[in-house]
């Protein structure tokens, strides 16, 4: 088997995009992100600002996407951009922090909340959130192992659930009596973030959180290969899948914010293990509605697990495919066409990252180093326009040269202030990434 079967159709491709967005950050980054900015509306704000960022992100690899429908993603872009040895970076990226950290993290985010809701004793709580994690990564990288169409399935049945338990809390928000519109309106004094980094500062800080919770939207790309007629429905199904996406976000932040004033928000920021939606909703409907939501983040969490597993592993079959990888990854599952080896070894550096206990660091680097490769396609975007003009393009990112020049902007600003703000994340990303150096040159000589 040389290439995989086109079985996922326009609606699903856009539920996949959906799937890989929403995880646990809409749920919690409330917390910390009111502490950082002290207002409801510069909370807001962020969450509105970093949709309308990864909006522009999602139509600017739509041009991508349409003329590169190939397995891989992004490192099909930069091998068509900037050579081999930035695409493997970007994969090796990919595998070392990027997506695996991203699986690791939400497992075990998994792994808090069921805990969470079992309540066991303290002391047995870290380990049986690890053992969790690690059955929740083997059971979903069994589920995608077996098949693309299978996996999509599952993904498919539980944003369904998502969709429809959204709605009831959005309902129950409004409907509370503790709700008022001041509450969107009090802010507090100055925090120490604002004081210590400037309005600006605090914004890309606590805009952090909102990205990270947007993190995913551009991982429908690996599977290119897979989807029905790719020139048109990737485009779509970006585009379409991130806008629902920014809606569902800032409707349920201004739910919180409508049912709780914004100083509840900054104490909770005290108490990491504590999930402000569940707060929120606690307030409203009590312990059932606590743990109803508490139930929607384990079907959240599971299912953008899952699609972080389905398509990230696409990215790993591709490198291995070129001689840029472990040569076991590049085989397709006779059976169940699905690049089985390449999603045992994501399963397995993820489990490690879960034991580790060092992931936690890890995703604090995830944004900065993904959006240095989201900057760099938004950028290829413009050079492949004046490179190679006659290129067929299905789809032209709208209000070009402005919206990839607008996101790549936002993409240079973010890292920059990251490299300030956090330079120890911003440099340990880099070295992670630049340890795939030696591995390149061993794979290039043998090829």
């Amino acid at each position: 088997m040389t290439g995989f079967a086109r079985t996922i159709s326009l609606r699903s491709a856009v539920l996949l995009v959906v799937s890989g967005i929403i995880g646990s950050g809409v749920f919690k980054k409330i917390a910390p992100m009111s502490e950082q900015l002290g207002s409801p509306v510069l909370v807001l704000a962020c969450w509105i600002l970093a949709g309308l960022v990864s909006l522009a992100g999602a139509l600017t690899y739509a041009e991508m996407a349409g003329m590169f429908p190939e397995s891989g993603g992004e490192y099909v872009y930069f091998k068509k951009t900037y050579g081999r040895l930035f695409a493997f970076l970007y994969g090796w990226g990919a595998f070392t922090v990027m997506r695996t950290a991203t699986i690791a993290a939400l497992a075990h985010i998994f792994g808090q909340s069921l805990v969470s809701l079992l309540n066991p004793i303290d002391e047995t709580a870290d380990t049986l959130v690890q053992y969790i994690a690690t059955a929740l990564i083997v059971v979903l990288s069994g589920i995608n192992y077996r098949g693309v169409s299978f996996a999509e399935g599952v993904s498919r049945a539980l944003i369904y659930v998502t969709f429809v338990a959204i709605a009831i809390i959005v309902y129950l928000g409004f409907q509370s009596d503790s709700g008022s519109i001041r509450h969107l309106t009090q802010s507090l004094p100055a925090t120490k973030t604002i004081t210590q980094n400037g309005l600006l500062g605090a914004l890309v800080a606590a805009s952090l959180g909102a990205f990270w919770g947007y993190e995913g939207w551009n991982q429908i790309g690996y599977i290119g290969e897979e989807i029905k007629n790719p020139q048109r429905n990737l485009p779509i199904a970006l585009s379409v899948g991130t806008s629902i996406v920014v809606a569902i976000y800032v409707l349920l932040n201004v739910v919180y914010l409508y049912v709780l004033p914004i100083d509840s928000f900054v104490k909770l920021a005290s108490y990491p293990n504590q999930i402000a939606a569940v707060e929120v909703i606690r307030n409203v409907a009590g312990w059932a509605g606590a743990t109803f939501i508490s139930v929607l983040i384990l079907i959240t969490t599971s299912n953008s697990t899952n699609a972080s597993i389905l398509m990230p592993a696409r990215v790993f079959y591709a490198m291995a495919r070129d001689g840029l990888f472990f040569k076991a990854a590049a085989t397709i599952h006779p059976r169940y066409q699905t690049p089985s080896v390449a999603i045992l070894l994501q399963a397995g550096w993820s489990i490690a990252l879960v034991w580790s206990g060092s992931f936690d660091q890890l995703t604090d680097m995830l944004v900065f180093a993904s959006f240095i490769f989201y900057g760099a396609t938004a950028l290829g975007v413009i050079i492949l326009r004046r490179q190679q003009p006659d290129l067929s393009r299905p789809y032209r990112v709208i209000g070009y040269p402005f919206i990839p020049a607008f996101f790549c902007g936002c993409c240079a600003l973010l890292v920059m202030m990251t490299f300030i703000n956090q330079p120890r994340e911003a440099l340990t990303g880099l070295f992670l990434i630049s340890t795939g150096l030696p591995f390149y040159w061993f794979w290039r000589k043998k090829m």
